[in-house]
């Protein structure tokens, strides 16, 4: 109770700091800062089904100057699903993560760096650093690698594109695609797992998830925007797939691996 009161007032204070940064620099130049919520028809997260037979919002406020920005994000999961004994309640709020960042650009290169902490309600918290890089051109391709420095020793890669179509009324469709890649170094965190959804003893190396996905930018006023999208998730390798089947099983009783979604999100922007 003490942990969801003290991620609750986290929030309160980034998002009253944030509409304060709204007023103060809405006409002039200085620090930015943005408002996001989403609301989704499933959680994916780097191929892992979080959620199920719900819906998810996911509440968002950034911060940024110079290069430099803070982020705080959240997942309140409407109904979750019974079945699932850790996460029984419903209109539970699952997730709070926080991100320190900073990006520099060069011509067309970008390069960036941060932190995440990951507050999670019914797992052991953890948090990662990571670095990227991309490129401005068709296509702009970007390359970020994750390396968890809590509780489960691995890297994370992922490659991703994007393309943007301008359309008329100032409305943009954005099309995007990743690949990710897992490097584990523990064995007992993030195994292998066999064709039966058993663990070996292996650790977990190799393709783990592809994304598509398509988002819809269309623009309220100079400030607000709402972006329809939709998205599916699927694994890169038979390893990937059993994996996956896996965590849905444990969480949900079932055995999925690829997942289709999408929703809406809703954007202040100053």
């Amino acid at each position: 109770m003490k942990k969801r009161i003290l991620k609750t007032t986290l929030f309160i204070i980034a998002f009253t700091f944030a509409v304060g940064t709204f007023r103060a620099h809405a006409e002039e130049q200085g620090p930015r800062a943005s408002a996001d919520i989403g609301v989704l028809s499933k959680y994916v997260w780097r191929g892992e089904e979080l959620s199920n037979d719900s819906i998810v919002i996911q509440p968002s406020v950034t911060v940024g100057y110079k290069g430099f920005s803070v982020n705080l994000w959240g997942n309140l999961d409407t109904a979750q699903d019974d079945n699932n004994a850790a996460t029984a309640d419903t209109k539970n709020w699952t997730e709070t993560d926080f991100t320190m960042s900073y990006e520099v650009s060069y011509g067309l290169f970008s390069l960036g760096a941060g932190y995440i902490y990951y507050g999670l309600d019914n797992a052991t918290d953890t948090d990662e650093i990571y670095v990227s890089a991309g490129y401005d051109c068709f296509l702009s391709p970007t390359l970020t690698v994750y390396r968890d420095i809590g509780t489960i020793p691995r890297w994370y890669l992922n490659f991703g594109l994007s393309y943007s179509v301008a359309l008329p009324k100032g409305i943009t469709l954005d099309l995007s695609g990743s690949a990710g890649y897992y490097i584990s170094d523990d064995v007992g965190g993030m195994p292998e797992v066999d064709a039966n959804l058993m663990n070996t003893t292996k650790e977990f190396r190799g393709l783990n998830d592809g994304v598509l996905s398509a988002d819809l930018i269309i623009p309220v006023n100079k400030y607000i925007s709402i972006s329809p999208m939709i998205a599916y998730s699927f694994p890169l390798s038979s390893d990937a797939k059993n994996r996956s089947k896996q965590i849905s099983s444990s969480l949900f009783g079932n055995d999925d691996s690829d997942y289709l979604y999408g929703g809406a999100i809703i954007s202040i922007a100053f």
